[in-house]
């Protein structure tokens, strides 16, 4: 497909390039909201049109799997009867609801119901307990909704156990499956539910969330809340995998513009599919509040998302069932794509797709819209700017390479910095610098102190972390993340180098290339790659490839390792921090055993340290292991 400039031809409104943003900017975005709060946003969309559907939610990925619809009508009204019920619990303005959920239709009434009456604070339920109480005792959380027993999942005891850890908690809403999975499914969840552990605490309530919704009225806060701009409407941790995440802060007004502006640039109806976790700031964004927003369908694609049963496998018939518009996703769930045929299916509603939260190597990319047919447009954004920054065009002007043009009203630019991370010059066209971003949709900061410091280029800049420049017809191109960098002895590696090169092997699925320690250097650099179904390679030909594919010689991989699944985080993103990890280990048990040590080492993340390596070896070694291992800066302990 090709490239379109700022001349290119204006069709069916919407945004197609710089020219059109700026037109747009000619009124103030003050008057261009319909509302300053998600609440009052989401009950202006339901009253359009109360009858069309909002959600469809279907439990497995089968082609004919049940589904279960809530028009924007019943949304309206369980977002305001969950606002009623946290406020019954004592929770009001300033106040979080901690919400340990997968994806179902509760997760969305919990969600904006939780922003109405106080503070929504999703949280990932794949992290380790550790994590999840750190989380919740930082936001202070009064209330928790969890997810009721279900066979092969220990989400319900990861709840109690928080509840034990926590002790602001005193009330747990119970959302069960039961409703979803039939007569005799749901006899069996509601035995074992009835026999699962509870609190600890004799003081903390435990409620059915479903009958407590049914209790309150429908029509009205029951608080009388008036809902301000600048209150915090919710708490989005970020990372979690070498020490304790960061609390983002979103207000209102960050969240109801961001929903505004991705309607701005794409104001035609559309039914999208949901795979996305909506613990996520994507998946609660552009899947939730923004789709509701336009008034979308949004088609929540099991509890799971893309990691649900055979939903990536009949991910094709999915699109021709529910005839979706469109659906977003991370690159390795393009990538997975861009290896599914078609098989006959008929996906002609499908008009485009998004990319976003790493970076979209140009081979996958390639590869999916050769199978899809369908424009894959990449944007840009951060938890810290409520999910969306910057996005390519998607009716026309889509620029391969790039990942768009700015949100209107949103000011992003390159920008030259000292040594103390401040910036000292906005950088010119297409020069490289640290991208900042300025705007309604930027987040107030960190919920914990020590966490705001360095974060601001200058006042009202977010220092985004990431390296690009900005092209003459204002399209961005990243050229790296600045912690993912491999500094190898001074010099900064790219990884994207490393990865784009192998990709282009017939053999590679997916890669991922990161730094692994090394006492001289620093760093060195490494790939991971799993391959295409039937497809064979050793792993010392596809370092020979590379030595012949990457540009650089200082980024050629000193090894390759083959894996039979990539390493994913809950979202779908390549787990870069556990390859470091698996990387580090693999360094530190070769440099025992060359000196004859016997011991197994596992890089781990501690909640308060960071990374730690923790070896098991004979009590007589440990000197000589803290003698080896203690030129690299990583903490060392023993297994007991």
């Amino acid at each position: 497909m090709p490239d379109t400039t700022r001349t290119a031809p204006r069709h069916g409104g919407g945004v197609h390039n710089l020219d059109d943003i700026l037109a747009f900017e000619q009124t103030p975005w003050q008057q261009q909201l319909p509302a300053h709060n998600t609440y009052d946003l989401l009950c202006q969309a339901c009253e359009r049109q109360p009858g069309k559907t909002a959600l469809r939610f279907v439990l497995t990925g089968d082609v004919d799997a049940a589904e279960f619809t809530v028009d924007y009508r019943t949304l309206k009204r369980r977002v305001t009867q969950a606002a009623n019920a946290f406020h019954r619990a004592g929770i009001d303005k300033g106040k979080a609801v901690t919400l340990l959920l997968p994806n179902l239709p509760q997760t969305h009434f919990a969600l904006l119901g939780a922003q109405a009456a106080g503070i929504a604070s999703p949280v990932n339920p794949m992290l380790e307990v550790d994590y999840l109480a750190a989380i919740v005792n930082e936001t202070g959380a009064e209330a928790l909704v969890a997810f009721a027993p279900v066979p092969d999942s220990d989400l319900w005891d990861k709840a109690m156990e928080v509840v034990d850890r926590c002790p602001a908690i005193c009330t747990v809403f119970v959302v069960s499956a039961a409703p979803y999975v039939g007569t005799a499914k749901g006899l069996m969840l509601k035995a074992m539910y009835a026999t699962a552990r509870r609190p600890a605490r004799r003081d903390v309530a435990v409620i059915g969330f479903d009958a407590a919704l049914e209790r309150e009225r429908h029509d009205m806060l029951a608080s009388g809340r008036h809902i301000g701009a600048s209150d915090i409407c919710s708490y989005f941790h970020t990372g979690g995998t070498t020490g304790l995440p960061k609390v983002a802060m979103h207000t209102h007004l960050n969240e109801t513009f961001v929903a505004c502006m991705l309607n701005v640039l794409e104001p035609r109806p559309s039914v999208v599919l949901c795979g996305l976790p909506l613990f996520h700031v994507n998946g609660a964004m552009v899947t939730g509040l923004a789709a509701f927003c336009g008034g979308w369908e949004v088609v929540m694609l099991t509890p799971a998302g893309y990691r649900g049963k055979n939903v990536m496998s009949n991910f094709w018939r999915l699109v021709e069932r529910f005839r979706a518009s469109s659906f977003s996703g991370v690159p390795t769930i393009f990538a997975a794509l861009a290896n599914l045929p078609l098989a006959g299916a008929d996906i002609r509603s499908l008009r485009y797709a998004f990319c976003g939260a790493a970076p979209l190597p140009g081979e996958v990319a390639r590869r999916f819209e050769a199978v899809a047919g369908i424009q894959l447009c990449e944007g840009y954004g951060l938890t810290e700017g409520a999910c969306v920054s910057s996005v390519n065009p998607v009716q026309g002007g889509r620029r391969l390479g790039t990942v768009g043009l700015r949100l209107p009203h949103q000011q992003l630019a390159a920008w030259r910095i000292d040594s103390a991370g401040n910036a000292t010059g906005a950088c010119g066209i297409g020069e490289i610098g640290v991208i900042g971003v300025c705007g309604p949709n930027i987040f107030p900061g960190y919920l914990r102190e020590q966490d705001n410091r360095g974060i601001w280029l200058k006042p009202g800049w977010l220092n985004t972390g990431d390296l690009g420049y900005v092209d003459q017809d204002g399209y961005l191109h990243l050229t790296g993340r600045a912690k993912e960098l491999i500094i190898r002895g001074g010099h900064n590696i790219d990884p994207a180098m490393i990865e784009d090169a192998l990709l282009r092997h017939p053999a590679v699925a997916m890669v991922a290339a990161v730094g692994q320690p090394d006492a001289h250097a620093g760093e060195l650099p490494v790939a991971y790659v799993t391959l295409k179904t039937g497809a064979a390679a050793t792993a010392e030909e596809l370092v020979a490839a590379a030595a012949a594919l990457v540009p650089e010689r200082a980024a050629v991989p000193v090894r390759v390792a083959i894996l039979p699944q990539m390493a994913l985080t809950a979202v779908g993103k390549v787990a870069k921090a556990e390859l470091r990890m698996r990387a580090a280990e693999h360094v530190f048990e070769r440099i025992l055993g060359d000196s004859g040590i016997a011991a197994r080492v596992c890089v781990r993340a501690d909640v308060k340290r960071g990374t730690v390596a923790l070896v098991s070896c004979a009590a007589s070694q440990q000197g000589r292991v803290l003698e080896l291992l203690g030129r690299y800066s990583m903490p060392v302990d023993f297994a007991a």
